[in-house]
């Protein structure tokens, strides 16, 4: 892979967003259309990589990225189990001058690091290490709609066979079972194990409200989830494996996720959910935490 390195870090401004995309690759800021990817490159064939799904906002203090120090952590994680070198802080750096570069407030961040060029082995050793970090206004994934959920006949990859991080070739089983579900007409797929227990969506994890109480789906297969895990800490919700039945049975089901932030299920499969009060307030004190304007915020949002 080759870039040219010559682009200035740009301070975020009001102007709007950057007339020329920039990405940052492998220490330096380049214009998006300088860079291209060797045919042969080993996360290409393999998925030998390992990604983050991260977001930036809008604030009273200007743009901030929340919980940017736990996203490259966890990447940090998935990094080592690839066998890659992967520096926390400098990988922070990169997210802050990525988005100073393209004049990004409100915006999705995606972190990159991957394996290259060389052969067609599955041995990653000798292969060089990339990383890129890509900005964008772009909203991805569920978005805060009330979504649509169908079972998915396919499970989710066991920890024991693939460990629940954002490893790029593990993303695969996502796919495959978000078309079967959306082939079928629904928004989304809901994975469930052999025991009837409930995994999680294929980008995002569930919680159940029922009698006012929320409750936070535990399992072993799914993601640590950054989400999950502020909203754990904001409401206080049990943790616990939830049966399918038990899902179906609750007053309220949301999903949450970076991209999908909090969003209300409005039915799984058969299952139609009502008006949701309780996902609703919390999907909007969520959204006054990732704009500063909780006290909790503080400790969550690192300035651009």
């Amino acid at each position: 892979m080759s870039a040219a390195h010559t682009a200035t870090v740009t301070p975020i401004t009001d102007a709007g967003p950057a007339a020329r995309p920039q990405l940052w690759f492998d220490g330096a800021l380049a214009d998006v259309e300088t860079l291209q990817a060797d045919l042969t490159t080993h996360a290409m064939h393999y998925g030998s990589g390992v990604f983050e799904g991260i977001r930036a906002y809008a604030t009273a203090d200007g743009a901030a990225v929340f919980r940017l120090p736990e996203h490259m952590e966890r990447m940090r994680r998935g990094a080592v189990l690839l066998g890659m070198d992967f520096d926390v802080d400098a990988a922070i750096e990169a997210v802050l001058a990525t988005l100073r570069a393209n004049r990004h407030r409100d915006a999705y961040i995606r972190p990159l690091a991957w394996f290259g060029a060389g052969g067609f082995g599955l041995d990653v050793e000798g292969h060089p290490q990339h990383m890129m970090v890509s900005t964008t206004a772009t909203r991805v994934h569920l978005c805060g709609a009330r979504a649509t959920v169908g079972v998915s006949s396919w499970r989710r990859n066991p920890a024991d066979s693939l460990p629940p991080l954002k490893l790029c070739g593990a993303y695969v089983n996502s796919i495959l079972a978000k078309r079967e579900s959306k082939a079928r007409g629904f928004d989304e797929a809901l994975f469930v194990d052999r025991d009837g227990y409930v995994v999680e969506c294929t980008g995002a994890n569930l919680f159940a409200v029922s009698g006012g109480r929320v409750t936070a789906v535990e399992h072993r297969d799914a993601l640590p989830g950054i989400t999950r895990d502020t909203l754990i800490a904001l409401t206080g919700a049990e943790v616990r494996p939830l049966t399918l039945e038990e899902l179906l049975a609750a007053d309220e089901v949301f999903a949450c996720g970076t991209a999908a932030e909090l969003a209300p299920i409005a039915r799984i499969e058969d299952r139609g959910y009502g008006d949701n009060p309780v996902s609703r307030e919390l999907a909007a004190l969520y959204g006054r935490v990732i704009r500063g304007h909780e006290s909790a915020s503080a400790a969550w949002l690192t300035p651009v």
